[in-house]
């Protein structure tokens, strides 16, 4: 098997982050991988892909330029001879489909968000007969590509994105004197409900000191930048994109995700995975790993005073961080191990031998 690994960009976090470890499970499988995306972005999640020993295949070009980027695939496809296609995200989707019929290989296609534009919804569903096979990347956007996409069942599996790493960093517990950190990563964006979180900090009722850090980059930075300030906010600081992720998330007591929308979320996995409490939005997968008041506490997304109340009640208990971080690491290494993760990619890897 020859498996042409379709995505969007090579941007650093999001749908990238995870490529190495999924592509890792089909090269344990017998597969020979290869990644094409149709943009290149930032690229930081191409040096991950390449460290993990992938061949990269980066076009130069933009993100509307449709007709140029399925005439750059499919020439680069036809040369590189896949025996399957395996796509993720709408763009490459809808490409790879093309190239899938004309060349005659089979699609398989991952579905990764909550949120879907109304036009590409209606894409989708026109063409999701394309691919042989679709794939949520946890139970919340799985049920919503049956429902939104009519994918029946016989052609939709699950396969959780996020591989837990039993060797990952963990966060050193707070001590009685420190300020509690509080982290956050992601993109500064409005999905991510980083403004819902300034206008939280304006509310937030407690004596106990604390600085809040958000690690991430966006076109957002500066409209949140300025809104801080003109409430009055000095506890908020904005790093920039974190090269080691889970540095970062080591280096904290507590992590909030205030995202309006969300499929599994790896940054807050990543963050349960480090032994850190979550509090977060409750959408997408994040209700069903939460456990309320014991790994953290969820609240409505785009609610300030919600969150802030659940910061408020997470600083006011700050020795029962620990205990609670630990819980959701628990929680996340039985629901995410490695052995799971492989053996559902491994499963999917066989019915794509009988296409």
């Amino acid at each position: 098997m020859r498996i042409a690994y379709v995505i969007n960009s090579v941007e650093g976090g999001g749908a990238a982050s995870p490529v190495p470890a999924v592509l890792g499970v089909l090269r344990d499988g017998g597969a020979e991988v290869a990644v094409f995306a149709l943009t290149a972005r930032d690229r930081r999640g191409e040096t991950a892909m390449r460290a993990a020993g992938l061949d990269v295949h980066v076009r130069d070009g933009g993100e509307t330029d449709h007709a140029t980027a399925l005439s750059w695939l499919d020439a680069t496809l036809k040369d590189w001879a896949p025996t399957h296609l395996w796509t993720s995200l709408t763009r490459a989707t809808l490409l790879g489909q093309i190239v899938g019929v004309r060349r005659g290989w089979p699609v398989v296609s991952w579905q990764h968000a909550a949120f879907l534009k109304p036009a590409n919804r209606v894409l989708l569903r026109a063409t999701q007969r394309l691919s042989r096979l679709w794939v949520g990347d946890s139970t919340a956007v799985t049920r919503l590509t049956a429902e939104r996409l009519h994918v029946p069942p016989e052609r939709l599996v699950q396969w959780s994105i996020f591989r837990a790493d039993p060797e990952a960093l963990q966060a050193t517990p707070w001590q009685p004197g420190q300020p509690i950190r509080i982290g956050s990563l992601g993109r500064l964006h409005r999905v991510k409900g980083y403004d819902v979180l300034v206008e939280a900090l304006a509310l937030l009722d407690t004596s106990t000191p604390y600085e809040m850090v958000i690690a991430g980059d966006g076109a957002e930075r500066h409209a949140l930048e300025a809104r801080a300030n003109a409430l009055g906010i000095k506890t908020l600081r904005f790093a920039g994109y974190a090269a080691d992720p889970a540095a970062f998330l080591a280096s904290c007591h507590l992590y909030v995700q205030p995202s309006r929308s969300e499929g599994l979320c790896v940054a807050a996995h990543e963050a349960m995975q480090a032994g850190l409490p979550v509090i977060a939005s409750a959408v997408g997968e994040l209700p069903g790993s939460i456990v309320e008041g014991e790994t953290g506490f969820t609240v409505p997304p785009a609610d300030p005073v919600a969150l802030a109340a659940a910061l408020s009640r997470a600083l006011a208990e700050p020795t029962q961080l620990a205990t609670m971080g630990q819980a959701g690491r628990a929680r996340v290494l039985a629901t995410f191990g490695p052995e799971r993760f492989a053996a559902t990619g491994l499963a999917i890897l066989e019915r794509m031998r009988a296409f």
